[in-house]
């Protein structure tokens, strides 16, 4: 009898390992997008690759750990448009089912920017602009349900129910960004013209193309000049956004020779480790609180 049951339970222990699916992404706002449509779905793990303190991937390299974690992978998740540019050297030592969540060369794929600087064709903030973040979760929602059709049904309750909560975020977003009295920024770098575009905004000037690069004396001065300028044609100072994730040095130094404030905005890139699943939303509406504060004046 007992070998009985321990044939059994090993292979319950089997059936239990086959059930289990492993879902991981490739960083912070593919990895909330994706616990949203695997909410409730049993023996589903969704792990993040890159740390939820990494930032955006610009000169992301794969470790060892990372290679071992894909290899166990049932699906990987993207953001596409050119952000994860690591994986054009491990394609080929990898056999690993990926989504796509910019749909790039699909017919359901976001409307890409072109870089105007940079080492990449196309911008990819994708995630910043909420009717792109609703493309990117139907794209995404496709993907796991074709890599897990036994969820299908649970996968499309949740990516409706997500829907739904985007849907209203973007009708508050848009309401409050109707209300703002000026319309001109400065970012940190080239994370926001998704933003931008989907809520009136216009990017008169960037102060540096990658995050985190240092700026030279001559490049100081030449943003300074720039400001002062835009100052000049608008009749005010245009605010300067820095990200959280990086250091404001640049803007401060700016802001002390030209008196044009200093606030933050979040590419939500970074966030806790274990995010409440409205964590996308929660950043959304406080960048624009900061917005409100920002640019509250009359145009």
């Amino acid at each position: 009898m007992k070998r009985v049951f321990a044939v059994l339970f090993a292979m319950l222990l089997l059936i239990a390992a086959a059930a289990a699916e492993t879902v991981v992404t490739s960083f912070y706002p593919v990895y909330l997008f994706t616990l949203n449509l695997c909410e409730g779905l049993d023996g589903v793990t969704v792990v993040n690759l890159a740390a939820p303190d990494f930032g955006c991937l610009h000169d992301y390299q794969l470790t060892v750990a990372d290679m071992k974690v894909l290899s166990r992978a049932d699906v990987f998740v993207i953001n596409g448009a050119d952000m994860e540019e690591y994986l054009a050297h491990v394609r080929g030592s990898l056999d690993l089912r990926t989504v796509d969540a910019s749909g790039m060369g699909t017919d359901r794929s976001v409307a890409l920017i072109r870089e105007e600087d940079g080492e990449t064709e196309f911008n990819p903030h994708i995630w910043l602009s909420v009717p792109n973040a609703k493309i990117m979760v139907c794209n995404i929602a496709d993907g796991l349900t074709e890599a897990m059709p036994q969820h299908a049904d649970a996968i499309a309750a949740n990516r409706d129910a997500y829907l739904c909560r985007l849907d209203a975020l973007d009708a508050e977003l848009r309401g409050r960004s109707d209300a703002l009295g000026r319309r001109e920024i400065v970012t940190f770098h080239e994370a926001f013209p998704y933003f931008a575009e989907a809520y009136g905004l216009r990017v008169v000037a960037v102060m540096a193309t990658e995050p985190g690069e240092a700026l030279s004396a001559r490049e100081l001065m030449d943003l300074v000049r720039e400001e002062r300028s835009l100052a000049e044609e608008l009749g005010y100072p245009p605010p300067l956004f820095v990200e959280p994730q990086y250091t404001g040095r640049a803007a401060d130094a700016i802001s002390a020779e030209t008196g044009a404030a200093v606030f933050r905005l979040d590419p939500c890139v970074t966030g806790p480790a274990d995010p409440p699943l409205t964590y996308y939303e929660d950043v959304m509406l406080q960048n624009m609180t900061v917005l409100e504060e920002a640019c509250g004046g009359d145009r």
